[in-house]
């Protein structure tokens, strides 16, 4: 896990949706859409990242979805100023997140979204530390999502990206110490092969992270930013809505 994954920009704006349970889980939760939902899977700045927040929003209303955001860290985000002193422990927080951990909860809140609240479609998105638990999600012999988006993954394994079997997009930044060349590389030779549909959205000259936590003031962030928000609702209005 790199530095990269440890810094970014706090963006304007105010959250409207609520906070709620998912399960055991708070959740922030956004939309009215009864039939469509998404599962957001955050990053290591955790559930109440405003960004996180207001991506939500965005997805909700543009992609028209029900859209849960829920708390996978149990409360123990560090604080942002953790990650800016250098002072986090990195290793000893991962350890205790760890996809063996946190993926049964993850997994349970996809379960509980199609079998509990009824919804009929589902798609999952996760960014960085997130990004692994979406291709679990998505992967051969679970039915539990419709179709997959990530940005800038962590921690993921060519193994979970060959076993993905449900649409999926990767929103991928040309700097990335996560998503290196060997792994976009491999998933570009992959997954077209795998009979799912495919979008690899590539991003010149931005950096891990910015899809989330990208600096507005500066104009290619933003564009970039834009872009992958956009891309993300085209993905989610083309497979999780019924015709």
């Amino acid at each position: 896990m790199s530095q990269c994954c440890l810094s970014g920009f706090k963006w304007d704006g105010t959250p409207i949706g609520q906070e709620t349970k998912l399960g055991k889980k708070d959740t922030y939760v956004t939309g009215t859409n009864k039939e469509v939902a998404i599962l957001i899977v955050h990053d290591l700045f955790g559930w109440n990242f405003p960004n996180a927040r207001l991506l939500a929003d965005h997805y909700a209303k543009e992609a028209d979805a029900t859209v849960y955001l829920p708390d996978f860290f149990d409360g123990t985000a560090p604080a942002p100023e953790l990650y800016d002193s250098g002072k986090l422990d990195v290793m000893g927080f991962l350890g205790r997140n760890s996809k063996e951990v946190r993926y049964p909860e993850i997994e349970n809140c996809a379960k509980a979204l199609k079998q509990e609240h009824g919804f009929k479609k589902l798609g999952a998105i996760g960014f960085c530390w997130g990004g692994w638990a979406v291709f679990q999600l998505g992967a051969k012999g679970k039915s539990l999502v419709d179709c997959i988006s990530t940005a800038h993954p962590s921690l993921l394994t060519k193994e979970e990206i060959d076993a993905v079997d449900v649409p999926v997009q990767i929103i991928a930044p040309e700097h990335d110490p996560a998503l290196t060349p060997e792994l976009k590389a491999h998933a570009n030779s992959v997954i077209p092969s795998l009979n799912v549909e495919y979008d690899y959205q590539y991003f010149p000259g931005l950096t891990h992270g910015f899809a989330v936590r990208c600096d507005q003031s500066d104009v290619k962030q933003k564009k970039g930013l834009e872009r992958a928000k956009n891309a993300a609702v085209g993905w989610f209005a083309q497979f999780l809505h019924l015709h």
